[in-house]
């Protein structure tokens, strides 16, 4: 079980090629290794362990035939139970739809089944994504991987703890505020949320003004390429996605030259005011190591004005939308914090939305301005460690012994300003604090530069390498 759990899915897949292993034997250990870890981390909610065989020995099947293989070939895949799976039950977290199951699945996913990854489970998320932490009444509390007292993150918690955990290289998450960044930062591991349309949304309510992205999780930056080539162009279900390509994400992850010429911008804070003395300590000394790369580093002051306000308006906006409907005969099974997050917003008027995407366009033109002179924006990609397991929403954090501001003002403003601008954003392991959890730096790139950004990380990785470290999980190793 263990010889497979930590191979980068780049590696796996030139393993089977080369007939070193069966997707067979990779997908049995991965199914033992998901069943095992599962009474301690709860990162899926389904494991499809009879369809995954199914699909392992076709693949072993039509490579035996000498057929063509894609550049995923037999590789493990999870994916977030917020997006469609074919055959697979989708519960997006929620007991309304608890047996749901889609006849199709969605275009990111069918793309990377087409590049011959395997799909094995899904991950666990709060319901309908609403929240920073992964906790549903479906399904319980997911916890971080590397201290089992802390959060994992969210709502992309059981895609990042499955993959910190050496259950699957390929996660396939969701990233609405910080989703995806915010769990695989607390975990260790590369999370990119690509330009806006990069990977076509299909099932987005509001593909016009959408801010949600369907991404990658990985435990490396060439298993992001991997990922992002596959899954990402045109669809016309996304009127973003109009144009987009991913050619030449793998040529660029590949850690070649230097970046001499790559301006960078450090900046300590983003709209915040407080953040842990040794997080920020790390993500500096992280970002500085750009220099020795070739790069010209700048320290950038802080000219934002905090976007969580009119983030939530039209994050609230939305879920009334969708969900108000519901609520009467669901009320009782769903999470309190959604119900709360969706009372508070049941009084903005039309002209709260229509200030809030003013608000967006503005800060659209003010982040692309930034670009102007810099190539990146470096900053850390969160303002301290995984919080406690037990945190509360709605409620104060703790930084260096002092309450300070509420959670999503406060832990992550660095993740959703560039849902809104739609600018491409990566989160990497910059280091361990010393309470023992990880530390991950955020670059931020011109938006539809992915390719330029993955360059920088897979150059930022080779330097600071990361993936060798591993959690100890009880029980599991």
């Amino acid at each position: 079980m263990a010889d497979f759990a930590y191979v980068s899915a780049a590696d796996l897949a030139q393993m089977i090629r080369e007939k070193r292993v069966s997707a067979r034997e990779v997908m049995a250990a991965t199914l033992a290794r998901a069943e095992k870890a599962q009474p301690v981390l709860n990162c899926f909610i389904t494991i499809a362990v009879d369809q995954a065989m199914r699909d392992a020995a076709a693949a072993d099947e039509r490579q035996a035939r000498g057929e063509l293989l894609g550049p995923l070939h037999g590789v493990p895949l999870h994916v977030k139970d917020l997006v469609n799976t074919a055959g697979v039950r989708t519960t997006f977290g929620s007991y309304i739809h608890e047996h749901n199951v889609p006849t199709t699945d969605q275009v990111s996913v069918a793309r990377l089944k087409a590049a011959g990854a395997i799909l094995f489970g899904k991950t666990t998320t709060p319901e309908f994504g609403h929240m920073c932490w992964t906790e549903a009444p479906l399904f319980g509390r997911t916890p971080n991987a590397w201290d089992q007292t802390r959060t994992a993150g969210g709502s992309s918690g059981g895609a990042s703890v499955a993959c910190a955990a050496g259950i699957g290289p390929l996660a396939v998450a969701t990233d609405a505020g910080g989703s995806t960044r915010i769990p695989a930062s607390a975990n260790g591991l590369v999370g990119l949320k690509q330009s806006i349309g990069m990977i076509p949304h299909d099932t987005a309510p509001d593909a016009f003004s959408n801010m949600s992205y369907i991404t990658p999780t990985t435990r490396t930056v060439m298993d992001t390429a991997l990922m992002l080539e596959a899954m990402a162009g045109w669809h016309p279900s996304d009127p973003h996605s109009f144009g987009m390509s991913a050619a030449g994400s793998v040529a660029a992850a590949r850690p070649e030259g230097d970046l001499k010429g790559v301006r960078v911008a450090w900046r300590p804070y983003l709209a915040n005011s407080v953040a842990d003395s040794e997080y920020l300590t790390l993500c500096q000394e992280a970002a500085e190591a750009l220099g020795d790369l070739g790069a010209v580093v700048e320290p950038m002051g802080d000219d934002l004005e905090p976007t969580e306000p009119f983030w939530l308006t039209l994050s609230t906006a939305l879920w009334n939308a969708r969900f108000a409907d519901v609520v009467p005969q669901w009320k009782d099974g769903m999470s309190p914090t959604l119900i709360a997050q969706m009372e508070r917003g049941v009084g903005q008027s039309g002209e709260d939305v229509g200030r809030a995407l003013m608000l967006r366009t503005k800060l659209y033109r003010q982040v692309q301005g930034w670009f102007e002179r810099f190539d990146v924006i470096a900053m850390p990609a969160l303002s301290r460690t995984a919080l406690g397991i037990q945190e509360a929403l709605f409620e104060p954090i703790v930084i260096e012994n002092k309450k300070v501001d509420t959670v999503r003002r406060a832990w992550y403003p660095y993740t959703h300003p560039f849902n809104l601008t739609g600018n491409p954003a990566i989160v990497l392991p910059a280091g361990f604090h010393s309470d023992g959890l990880p530390v991950s730096i955020q670059f931020v790139g011109r938006r539809g530069e992915d390719q330029k950004l993955l360059r920088v990380a897979a150059l930022f990785e080779a330097a600071r390498p990361w993936a060798d470290r591993r959690p100890s999980i009880p029980g599991l190793d």
